[in-house]
């Protein structure tokens, strides 16, 4: 009996030890996080490394994202793959998903599309979103994996079923083209709409074209300049372009109108 006594006491000052450990570490997390919010970046990445050295997950991919960004630390891409490694391999889904984007990207390891896949699909499996898109991206794109346009929409619908704008866009021009789906302009405008009320540049212009070619939508020059003046208005070189072009078709009417639109219009 007393040796069992002793035995399950023991255990419970190690539980009480991890928890007190495990405590520290969110509180530094909180600590780091007011630190940067503040704008002081060397207070935040001492917080987050001292997280990161106790082996917690978000200090290290934390860590990883001041080297890469270079703020607190010099930039250094190795330097946050390492720290985005020892998070990833504890199963962090946005460490992988960073991980895979520095392997697609060869930032601080030398390019290699497979293993970007690879990060991708186990941070796409627990949900992340980001990875899910850019999972997409490698099907459709046949880059680290066979080319699969079918393959590509699945995962862009699961992004964008969780309201991931880039994956929203995505798909929309998957059914703008007929890649992976039937062709089908009504069900481009849907998800380009999605995208453009989150304020997506690429979503906008997209959105704009659709109106002004009346594709899916009745063709509505004020609507085309509305979306192609809001995507122009975050720099999207492209919808400039197209704001232009569709200026010259409008009457003075019609020019009021979208402009009424675009300085109206607020994100969703």
């Amino acid at each position: 009996m007393f040796r069992a006594f002793v035995l399950a006491t023991s255990l419970a000052l190690a539980s009480a030890g991890m928890a007190t450990a495990q405590d520290a570490g969110r509180s530094n997390l909180e600590s780091a996080q007011a630190a940067k919010d503040r704008g002081d970046f060397a207070e935040a990445v001492r917080l987050w490394r001292m997280a990161a050295d106790q082996g917690d997950a978000d200090g290290q991919e934390e860590l990883g994202l001041s080297y890469l960004f270079g703020q607190g630390v010099p930039e250094n891409a190795a330097e946050a793959v390492r720290w985005f490694r020892m998070a990833a391999d504890q199963g962090n889904a946005s460490a992988q998903y960073l991980l895979g984007l520095m392997y697609a990207r060869g930032r601080g390891v030398p390019q290699n599309a497979a293993e970007a896949v690879r990060w991708y699909r186990m941070a796409a499996d627990q949900g992340n979103a980001g990875a899910q898109d850019n999972l997409g991206v490698m099907y459709q794109n046949g880059r680290g994996v066979p080319q699969n346009n079918a393959e590509a929409v699945r995962w862009y619908r699961m992004a964008a079923d969780q309201g991931y704008a880039e994956a929203q866009n995505n798909l929309g021009l998957m059914y703008e083209h007929g890649r992976g789906v039937p062709q089908n302009d009504a069900e481009a405008v849907r998800w380009y709409r999605m995208a453009a009320d989150q304020g997506l540049a690429r979503g906008q212009d997209n959105l704009g074209f659709m109106y002004e070619n009346g594709r899916g939508v009745p063709q509505n020059y004020a609507e085309a300049y509305k979306w192609y003046a809001l995507s122009a208005a975050q720099g999207f070189t492209n919808a400039v372009t197209y704001r232009d072009r569709v200026l010259v078709k409008m009457t003075p009417a019609q020019i009021a109108e979208g402009q009424r639109l675009a300085a109206a219009w607020r994100p969703r």
